[in-house]
């Protein structure tokens, strides 16, 4: 049975990981940094060393298509994901879809396996959407969901534009956001939770990704003395934002999902004021639609309740709104049968984590691989998958894209 070469994957994963290194097991590759440029430019060289026609689009997502003067005018098989990273990061997060998508390839081509489809890899930009929001940028483009102008103009916190960064590390291409329209996504991952790990299973089937909304919210409130200001008479953005914490973990418990405020910025800021403002964000997210959108407005209304309770204005901005997402049970079935006939024991669920698959389920038959992360833990240094689990995913993503890319 055909095998990818499991140390030369490894290999690439540890050399890629070595870009943007800020500690004894982080790497920091914000979208459009520098270290993201070098990452760039090291798969890109890895993309030509395999004689792929390189694709750079108007938002700097880049595809590596494998084609043959026979099928080049035939839909691609694409796979990939991301290679930029949040802060202080492991190794795997989105890197391993990439990687393994060469690696594929690679390992085709050896095999002189003659696809009636192009096979392509595709890195997204800006998954992460730590530094420019939306998330998901690259992708969404990619689908036609964000015109390029607006990916353009996204600004980071130090007022820089997207679209100068872009230029700037020398990825601002030419193709249409849109000009390549797939027979079919294939994405390989980690879990980043814990299912698989505590189950003992060794391949995630995923079926589809939950819902996605993310809110900025602004608190006004009045600065005054903490000590001479009595409680009554407060106007205390920091506390306004303290309830609205605890009443989205509750909404959590109520509706199933999650909630998180991942940010929160209290001015002045200092140890003897009352906060006159307050800045957070809140990251909302479920499987079912109408759950998640019924979140949403219980938070609206308890936003216009503290208003009136706690003396405060609020404004919300809405920043990502994505539904929840289910993949097509023609390629889920696929890759379960790839994983069956390779011996791997392997099980159903849904993504926790937004991934670029979701974006591209818009346009083509679209599913993923999971490989289990230890622990549960991912968006940090301590981030591991076995190597023996990214063999695993890696075998049962060629497994199935072999078999698609033979499809007529």
């Amino acid at each position: 049975m055909l095998q990818i070469n499991g140390q030369r994957l490894l290999s690439h994963i540890q050399k890629l990981g070595t870009i943007g290194h800020d500690g004894p097991a982080s790497r920091t590759r914000l979208a459009l940094s520098d270290a993201d440029k070098e990452g760039r430019d090291l798969v890109l060289a890895w993309m030509r060393e395999l004689q792929l026609r390189i694709v750079i689009d108007q938002v700097g997502n880049i595809t590596g298509l494998w084609e043959t003067e026979e099928n080049k005018d035939q839909a691609p098989v694409l796979t990939g994901s991301h290679i930029d990273t949040v802060i202080h990061a492991g190794p795997y997060d989105g890197c391993l879809g990439v990687l393994a998508g060469l690696e594929v390839i690679q390992t085709l081509q050896e095999q002189g396996f003659r696809p009636r489809r192009p096979l392509g890899v595709t890195v997204f930009m800006n998954e992460e959407g730590v530094r420019f929001q939306p998330d998901l940028a690259g992708s969404l483009a990619f689908a036609g969901g964000i015109t390029p102008a607006q990916v353009y103009a996204c600004i980071d916190k130090d007022g820089l534009c997207l679209g100068d960064e872009l230029a700037r590390i020398g990825y601002l291409g030419t193709a249409e956001a849109t000009a390549i329209r797939p027979y079919a996504f294939l994405e390989l991952h980690i879990e980043q939770g814990p299912v698989l790990d505590a189950a003992g299973i060794q391949i995630g089937i995923v079926e589809g990704i939950q819902g996605l909304h993310w809110q900025r919210v602004t608190i006004e409130g009045k600065a005054n003395h903490a000590g001479t200001t009595p409680i009554s008479l407060r106007h205390d953005a920091g506390l306004a934002a303290a309830k609205v914490n605890v009443y989205a973990r509750t909404l959590a418990e109520t509706y199933g999902g999650v909630a998180t405020i991942g940010t929160l910025a209290l001015k002045p800021n200092a140890v003897n004021v009352i906060p006159r403002e307050a800045v957070f964000t809140i990251d909302l997210r479920h499987p079912d639609a109408d759950k998640l959108a019924a979140v949403e407005q219980a938070l609206d209304e308890f936003y216009t309740g503290l208003h009136q309770t706690d003396h405060v204005q609020i404004s919300v901005e809405h920043m990502t709104a994505f539904d929840p997402v289910h993949f097509d049970d023609r390629l889920i079935q696929l890759v379960e049968d790839a994983a069956q006939k390779r011996g791997y024991s392997s099980r159903r669920l849904v993504s926790g984590a937004g991934q670029d698959a979701q974006m591209m389920a818009r346009i083509c038959p679209t599913a993923m691989i999971f490989v289990p992360s230890i622990g549960g833990i991912s968006h940090s240094p301590d981030e591991y998958t076995p190597d023996e689990d990214v063999c695993r995913g890696a075998n049962v993503l060629l497994e199935s894209l072999s078999v698609l890319a033979t499809r007529a």
